[in-house]
């Protein structure tokens, strides 16, 4: 078993395609082996003319309506990334070069299990320098409306959400987990987006879900599921929307060790709570587990 208090990558290459939910574009991504301190790095081979490297940082995220997006100083942009960023973080890969020959992440069938699938398969490769966590000491917490996102301390890493739709395919759930990477793959990994057919039309006019169909998100009618499968799992929905905050905060760059709590949040939501937590640094110091080496604040 890994030991995870020191940096991993990817032991070998791994690689993945498939359309992206938003553009409808096809794409090629190879997740790479990086050296240590590192970080998630985003290279646009499609793009030659100007600096195609797009570094994961809190502050890179430029757009959250329905997905993440991160650039760079040159306007060079990745797009939903969360859940193969979440897949990263759960898989123990602190490390990682990822070429996309396309704007946009494949969505795959919606979830991560394909993403975490395949890191399993590539399997890790430690490295010779600690693992930073981002332990918090205080907490942040960020409102709009009714809608809340919060960071408070914890012993290890827990994640909490409650969300509330008058469809009754949906209604109200909640999730409350400890959180690991074998907690991800039995309790998260596979539970996919999803989306109502009445907003399907305005969304496409906006230039979004595109390439959204019932193979990668669950479409919800009035108070129907749609999709002839049915769900993975009774609460399918409010375990996905815990699923993207994972990813969501990994843009930190590290794995926090504190509770994440969501009520009604999304990624606007969860990228604020990013950055207050940044603005803050009195809530949060940078933590190693790694034996006989010194905390580092």
């Amino acid at each position: 078993m890994a030991d995870f208090a020191f940096q991993h990558t990817v032991r070998a290459p791994v690689s993945f395609e498939g359309i992206g939910v938003h553009t409808g574009e096809r794409a090629r991504v190879l997740v790479k082996p990086a050296a240590a301190d590192t970080g998630v790095v985003f290279v646009r081979t499609d793009v030659q003319d100007r600096q195609n490297r797009v570094p994961v940082t809190g502050d890179a995220v430029c757009k959250t309506q329905l997905g993440t997006v991160i650039t760079n100083s040159a306007g060079v942009t990745v797009s939903t990334i969360e859940h193969l960023m979440a897949a990263l973080v759960m898989a123990g890969v602190d490390n990682t070069v990822i070429e996309i020959d396309g704007p946009e992440m494949p969505i795959m069938d919606g979830s991560s299990v394909d993403f975490i699938r395949g890191l399993d398969r590539a399997g890790l490769r430690a490295l010779g320098e600690p693992r930073r966590f981002i332990e918090i000491i205080d907490v942040v917490e960020v409102i709009d409306g009714d809608k809340r996102a919060t960071l408070r301390p914890a012993q290890g890493f827990e994640v909490a959400f409650e969300i509330a739709f008058t469809s009754r395919a949906i209604g109200r759930q909640a999730v409350d987990l400890r959180m690991d990477g074998e907690a991800f793959r039995r309790e998260l990994a596979d539970c996919r987006t999803f989306g109502f057919l009445h907003e399907v039309e305005a969304l496409r006019a906006m230039g979004l879900a595109l390439g959204g169909s019932m193979e990668n998100v669950v479409v919800i009618d009035g108070d129907q599921v749609l999709n002839p499968e049915g769900l993975r799992r009774p609460d399918e929905f409010v375990r996905h929307k815990a699923l993207d905050a994972i990813g969501d905060l990994f843009v930190l760059g590290a794995p926090v060790l504190g509770r994440f709590e969501g009520v009604l949040a999304g990624h606007a939501l969860n990228n604020a709570l990013v950055r207050a937590l940044l603005a803050t640094p009195h809530a949060w110091r940078l933590r190693t587990l790694a034996p006989q080496m010194a905390e580092a604040v």
